[in-house]
């Protein structure tokens, strides 16, 4: 495009990056390019992209020029080498995982994670001879004690799901360099408008970019972003033959909720900071976990390595899970439902939706309690808001 991205302010970025100007037709919105394998020109065309000497398009599972856009676009946001789109979040941890790690190596991971992220590490991975320990990654005295010779990984997802406590990412990358290992990190919860690990000393950012990337609840997707061409190059790999590739028309979606990224992230934001003040002031209200309250432990670090706290939170009703089910139940506004970063409000409980396939012992270690609820936070009017919550809490 005319402009240098990399000059221009984040905000702009967000809504400019991957968005160029069809060459073909002038169109202001990418095309989609719904197809499944393209043509050659010659005999000779296809053999020289089979083996790289040409670049150029092949088949939509290596490659699509809509999938291609918001690859570049997601690596302009994240300070990346490029970017590999995939079918989901899990897609991407599990093809990173895949391609970075051999039999007999360690993981090092963040104790409170997506549910299903440490599934597939404890029990999945182990089948294949990769074992994880689980730390509090808050405390870098912890994860120092749990690196190994064969440490290969540290995963951090920070701030955590659903605890929302706050990784030291500089921190963290200087372990694991020093232990010849790779910091993953995922960066779901903070979006590139809030948090960008890469500039921290990250070596890989990965997204579920069904959440805030995306921003409208309709599209399952996921994103690695790795920091340098030789990772990018050693991931792709795995990328294209284990198949968690991306459609087109997922791509051109996501590529449309980009433009209001920022837009949205920080409308949620200030509306989020409205609603954990008002939480942790109600009488019904046990504690209440958010990055931007000056209750939470990791407050300084989060407004340290963060553009601002987010706007995900969890908290705990008193009374315990029966309390916070009679909330749950009475909500009108909010939606219960799983997932984040939508524009609207969700609200969930992790031990019996998300986090449940994790055994009640770890999901207590890593700080999920039983009562622990989740909510994103979304664009609504902040009265309307703060009314569902008072008329919710007052079926407890």
């Amino acid at each position: 495009m005319a402009h240098d991205l990399d000059k221009l302010g984040l905000n702009t970025r967000s809504i400019h990056a991957g968005q160029d100007i069809d060459p073909a037709t002038g169109a202001v919105a990418p095309p989609l390019f719904q197809t499944s394998t393209f043509a050659f020109e010659s005999c000779a065309q296809g053999a020289a992209r089979f083996s790289g000497e040409e670049a150029g398009f092949i088949y939509t599972r290596m490659g699509n020029p809509t999938v291609a856009r918001l690859e570049e676009a997601v690596a302009v946001l994240e300070g990346g080498a490029g970017g590999l789109a995939t079918g989901s979040g899990m897609a991407a941890l599990t093809t990173s995982v895949f391609a970075l790690l051999e039999q007999g190596g360690h993981v090092v991971s963040s104790s409170s994670v997506y549910g299903p992220s440490r599934v597939v590490l404890e029990r999945d991975f182990a089948r294949f001879g990769v074992t994880s320990t689980f730390v509090d990654s808050s405390d870098t005295e912890a994860v120092k004690a749990a690196m190994r010779p064969e440490t290969k990984l540290v995963f951090v997802e920070t701030p955590a799901n659903p605890t929302l406590t706050v990784s030291d990412v500089r921190a963290i990358a200087d372990i694991a360099h020093a232990h010849g290992a790779l910091l993953m990190v995922d960066n779901t919860f903070a979006s590139p408008i809030l948090q960008r690990p890469i500039a921290l000393g990250a070596d890989i950012v990965m997204h579920s970019m069904t959440k805030f990337l995306n921003g409208h609840t309709d599209v399952v997707a996921g994103m690695i972003i790795p920091a340098t061409e030789e990772l990018l190059v050693r991931i792709r790999k795995s990328h294209f033959y284990l198949g968690a590739v991306m459609d087109p028309h997922q791509a051109w979606l996501v590529l449309r909720g980009l433009r209001t990224l920022s837009l949205r992230v920080k409308a949620a934001q200030d509306n989020a900071m409205r609603v954990a003040e008002w939480l942790e002031a109600h009488p019904k209200v046990r504690w209440v976990a958010y990055p931007g309250l000056a209750s939470h432990p990791q407050r300084d670090l989060a407004a340290k390595q963060m553009d601002g706290p987010g706007s995900l939170m969890s908290f705990e009703v008193d009374g315990g899970v029966e309390a916070g089910a009679a909330m749950l139940d009475h909500v009108k506004l909010m939606t219960l439902a799983v997932s984040l970063g939508g524009i609207e409000t969700l609200i969930q409980h992790p031990a019996s939706m998300t986090h449940a396939a994790m055994p009640r012992e770890a999901r207590l270690s890593a700080g999920i309690t039983d009562g622990l609820v989740r909510v994103s936070i979304g664009c609504e009017d902040i009265e309307d808001l703060l009314a569902d919550f008072e008329q919710a809490l007052a079926h407890v």
